[in-house]
């Protein structure tokens, strides 16, 4: 069983989240000497909610939006993306990655759909880089709580960024938030997809679904319920197992790669600064 026997209600304060948000946004782009962010626009809802905080934060005119559709990309994706940069006014530049992604396998064998997909979105993070760095902006990470607990995600692909605004949300959460926002309906109620290959969704490769997902990790995480009160709360031990070995075995997505130690101070271990260290 994935569902509990009685639903945690994971409701946001919208006005409060929001607030939050922005705040740390727009606080951190003065801190850094950064007026200008990047993302990746994709025609879903993550993206689409981080867009649109970006813009209430920093200004529609100091948010550009990357659409990079691959060679499989559903067209819809792209009229999605484009009807968020409409609805609030910051410019969508279509950067494709197929011929990209293409060129990286010309030649090779045995590649299969996620050999590409993982390609795809690392050549995504490329282009958003490469965009940073010409124009002096930070990429704005898309990824929300669920895909970071569960490794959901392509690591130095979609995972990467330089600041994240949602990566504390729930994917529930994200689906309330965007209602708030008024991000189009069309582009909350799609099935949650990565688009990187024809018929993909998330719910799809993971095995269950967000809202069921989402209730165990509430209670597992910031509850911190034990094995034994998850099963009393009515998920199958299966379940349990199950979403406790994504989180185990994707922590290294999490984390900066492991140095050897061989000297006193080692970065990473016993080497610590503030990311505001300095400023």
């Amino acid at each position: 069983m994935n569902s509990p026997r009685v639903r945690i209600d994971l409701s946001l304060d919208p006005f409060v989240a929001v607030g939050l948000i922005i705040d740390f946004l727009a606080g951190h782009f003065a801190k850094k000497g950064f007026a200008d962010a990047v993302l990746g626009v994709s025609g879903g809802v993550d993206s689409a909610v981080g867009a649109v905080l970006a813009v209430e934060a920093l200004g529609a005119s100091h948010v550009k939006g990357l659409a990079m559709p691959a060679g499989s990309s559903d067209p819809a994706s792209l009229r999605d993306a484009e009807t968020v940069a409409s609805a609030f006014g910051f410019e969508l530049l279509l950067r494709p990655v197929g011929p990209v992604v293409d060129a990286f396998f010309d030649g090779s064998a045995n590649v299969d759909r996620m050999r590409i997909g993982n390609a795809a979105a690392r050549a995504r993070m490329m282009r958003l880089f490469d965009y940073s760095y010409e124009h002096h902006a930070l990429v704005i990470g898309t990824s929300n709580k669920t895909e970071l607990l569960l490794g959901y995600g392509t690591w130095y692909g979609d995972l990467a960024c330089s600041i994240n605004p949602i990566g504390d949300l729930y994917k529930t959460q994200i689906w309330q938030l965007a209602d708030f926002l008024g991000v189009p309906a069309t582009v909350i109620h799609k099935a949650p997809s990565a688009d990187l290959w024809p018929g993909q969704t998330d719910e799809g490769e993971l095995g269950f679904a967000y809202e069921d997902v989402d209730q165990l990790l509430y209670l597992m995480i910031d509850g911190e319920y034990s094995f034994e009160a998850l099963v009393d709360h009515g998920f199958s031990p299966e379940f349990i197992r199950k979403v406790v070995g994504r989180i185990t075995s994707s922590q290294f997505k999490r984390s900066l790669p492991t140095i050897a130690k061989v000297s006193a101070k080692t970065v990473g271990i016993d080497f610590h600064l503030s990311r505001d260290w300095g400023t």
